[in-house]
């Protein structure tokens, strides 16, 4: 093995998939949010220098081809999982997670009974594009946690008429009630449509792969 700066990067982004979740478990929440957002979205920027160091210094190497996609799937699979154990399971956000984990395990089947004719699953730009839209989604989710733990901090104690009088404008919002609630709605439903959207390439490029292997797979053993 060749442990080169874009490798390492690599390897780098496949240990901060796991620890994603850890922080979840060592921190209290909207600082887990917090760290995990913060690591998720260092993690991403990494997917693009990696990639960008091995092209511009010619250091591409079996080792960063085989790593790069595990380390993409392992964030967006333990992001996800993370992000939907602790929502109230809407299935709004559960049904397009759902479409994300399955075509990510069912693709990653399909490389491995290919074996050495995986090539024919090549990464296209669809499919950059899709990944794209799954970690942007997944950052903004993270930020709509932020700002609803934010909020219920805000509001801890206080009674429904006061919170409901200071977001009607008749008290005042000292503590920036309607701050919070606006973020966390705007991170929401932003959030939930570029789910959606990545869902929807997911399915489109899912389906791509599957068509390309169909002749391996019809072939008699």
């Amino acid at each position: 093995m060749h442990w080169t700066l874009p490798n390492i990067l690599t390897v780098l982004r496949l240990v901060a998939a796991p620890a994603l979740a850890v922080m979840f478990l060592y921190f209290h929440r909207p600082y887990a949010d917090w760290f995990a957002l913060i690591l998720f979205v260092g993690a991403a920027l990494t997917d693009w220098v990696d990639g960008y160091l091995a092209r511009a210094w010619s250091q591409e190497s079996r080792l960063g081809a085989m790593l790069d996609p595990i380390a993409d799937k392992a964030m967006v699979v333990i992001a996800l999982m993370v992000i939907v154990g602790y929502s109230s399971m809407s299935p709004w956000l559960v049904l397009p997670a759902t479409v994300i984990l399955f075509r990510e395990v069912f693709v990653s089947g399909l490389r491995e009974y290919l074996g050495n004719t995986a090539g024919t699953l090549k990464v296209t730009k669809l499919a950059k594009w899709k990944t794209t839209a799954q970690m942007v989604a997944i950052a903004v989710l993270f930020s709509q946690g932020i700002f609803e733990h934010y909020l219920g901090m805000a509001v801890w104690g206080m009674d429904e008429a006061l919170v409901s009088d200071i977001l009607e404008g008749r008290v005042p919002d000292e503590l920036g009630l309607g701050w919070y609630l606006d973020g966390m709605t705007v991170t929401g439903w932003v959030g939930l449509v570029l789910l959606w959207l990545a869902a929807g390439l997911t399915l489109i490029t899912g389906w791509d792969y599957f068509t390309k292997a169909l002749p391996h797979l019809s072939e008699e053993a």
